[in-house]
């Protein structure tokens, strides 16, 4: 998983309140176990229309946020389904960091799996940052992982609270996989002392 650091990227802004797992990746598009190739279908439904095309109104289809890597949205975001494919379909797409005044507990955890960084902030700060990812391409925000800092196009700072075992896995790239394969000389040792020991088994 690539670790996560400092982030300075286009932020979408996108203001919808309880956008759910199915809005982010409809339930047609989870049949694969792949990781990657699911951005294309990202909000499929609010992308695309049912010929296939772009609805140029939608955020991420205006030129000023294709290259987003930063959203800021809605309160509740990610409720509905567990399923991971949402955290999948954003990775791929390139957003790296969902800001909002809420997420949904499960969407919340696989975000931090799947190298994203969710970041909680009080409803006044969370609007700061909605009007200046408005402002278009230009108006980059940056985000501090190790500082748990967002600041703004115009340099306003806001602090964000994050776990400190979640923020340890981030910043090193460490997955469920990951940290296990941090323990690989134990478990190495334990499997060679248990196979002396209990050679039978």
């Amino acid at each position: 998983m690539e670790k996560f650091d400092k982030l300075s990227g286009i932020a979408a802004p996108m203001p919808l309140v309880n956008i759910d797992t199915d809005m982010i990746i409809p339930k047609v598009f989870l049949k694969t176990i792949k990781r990657s190739g699911l951005g294309v279908n990202l909000f499929d439904e609010m992308r695309y229309d049912r010929q296939g095309n772009e609805i140029p109104e939608f955020v991420l289809n205006q030129p000023a946020y294709r290259e987003a890597s930063i959203l800021v949205a809605g309160d509740n975001f990610g409720c509905g389904s567990s399923r991971e494919h949402a955290p999948w379909a954003i990775a791929d797409f390139g957003i790296r960091c969902v800001i909002s005044t809420s997420f949904a507990d499960i969407f919340y955890n696989n975000c931090f799996k799947n190298g994203i960084l969710p970041i909680v902030l009080p409803e006044a700060e969370r609007d700061a940052l909605m009007e200046d990812a408005e402002k278009g391409a230009n108006a980059r925000i940056e985000v501090d992982l190790e500082a748990q800092t967002v600041t703004s196009s115009d340099g306003e700072v806001y602090h964000f609270e994050i776990d400190s075992f979640k923020k340890h896995c981030l910043m090193n790239g460490l997955d469920d996989i990951g940290l296990t394969l941090e323990k690989a000389a134990a478990i190495d040792t334990f499997e060679e002392k248990h196979a002396t020991e209990r050679p039978w088994v």
